[in-house]
């Protein structure tokens, strides 16, 4: 019998390209099918499984040591938070993501978030047939005089200052793990936290959720927004305290917020004071989505299982 792969959290229209990959290799590729939350039965399915390819399920040492055979898990997606890379690591078991898919993709809905917030578009859609020619609020601003801020400049980052530098009169970014040449590259000012947060009119998160960016955007550094920001998440939720941003939108602290990520998803009820908002825009996660990243996402995430479990390591790999 061949070594089992297996997906635990599906989605996608097609496996195709991953079983082929696999199968030629002679691992045999099988596909989880039962409710999205019956981690149990996730666990149980995965039972001999040598691969794990996973997205939202949390990964953790009961998981890994419910499944003694394992050695790859490899994550749909650049954050990798659902995975306990320690458990992961004490236990022999290698993990990748798959970096930079969504580059462009991540990008361009950072941008049209910032333009939807800018012009209040969906308010300007509800007062479409009632008050035709009326601007829907009277703080609509233009991107040419003001200054960017990034808050991380790795691959889904640097694509966007590329992009929007033309549009912007500045562009200022944070990131404590790129090198200064990196923004020398972009044409980006490297400042700190605080400072980008200051002085910035559009504030765009890109950065991974760690330990160490978990509620980075707090009630602190709400605070310290001088410019009254537009602010956009296309990262991951748990980087904005929710609870604060709420706060900071009632007392226009920030102009107004483009959210594609939350920290539970789908958001729960009680988040209704925030997605409500007049002055939120809320898009479902799929900021990630476009036909080509979709592709180039599941493709390099079966050749880096493939990678792992030849005892090769792929630059995806998380712990070499």
């Amino acid at each position: 019998m061949a070594d089992r792969v297996v997906i635990i959290d599906i989605g996608y229209p097609s496996y195709e390209y991953e079983s082929k990959v696999l199968n030629r290799a002679g691992y045999g590729l099988d596909v989880f099918e039962g409710k999205a939350k019956d981690r149990e039965g996730k666990i149980g399915f995965a039972g001999n499984a040598v691969g794990i390819f996973c997205q939202l399920t949390r990964i953790d040492a009961e998981f890994f040591d419910a499944v003694p055979r394992l050695k790859a898990v490899v994550r749909y997606g650049v954050g990798y938070d659902s995975v306990d890379l320690d458990a992961a690591t004490q236990r022999g078991i290698k993990v990748a993501n798959v970096k930079g898919f969504a580059n462009h993709s991540v990008s361009d809905h950072a941008l049209a978030l910032m333009f939807a917030c800018a012009r209040a578009v969906p308010r300007g859609q509800t007062l479409f047939r009632n008050e035709f020619g009326k601007p829907p609020r009277g703080e609509l601003f233009e991107f040419h005089d003001k200054t960017l801020g990034i808050i991380g400049l790795g691959p889904t980052g640097g694509t966007l200052c590329q992009k929007a530098k033309g549009l912007f009169k500045r562009v200022l970014a944070t990131d404590p793990y790129v090198p200064d040449e990196r923004f020398f590259e972009l044409g980006a000012e490297k400042v700190d936290l605080n400072t980008l947060v200051a002085e910035s009119h559009v504030i765009t998160i890109h950065c991974n959720l760690t330990q160490e960016t978990t509620h980075l955007i707090n009630t602190h550094i709400f605070n310290r927004m001088k410019q009254r920001p537009i602010l956009v998440n296309t990262a991951r939720g748990g980087v904005v305290d929710e609870l604060a941003l709420v706060k900071a939108l009632n007392k226009a602290q920030v102009h107004s917020a483009g959210l594609d990520v939350f920290s539970s998803e789908p958001p729960p009820a009680d988040l209704s004071e925030l997605l409500d908002h007049p002055h939120v825009v809320a898009t479902g996660h799929y900021a990630w989505y476009s036909d080509a990243a979709i592709k180039e996402l599941q493709r390099r995430a079966a050749e880096n299982m493939l990678m792992l479990l030849q005892g090769q390591i792929p630059d995806d790999c998380l712990n070499p």
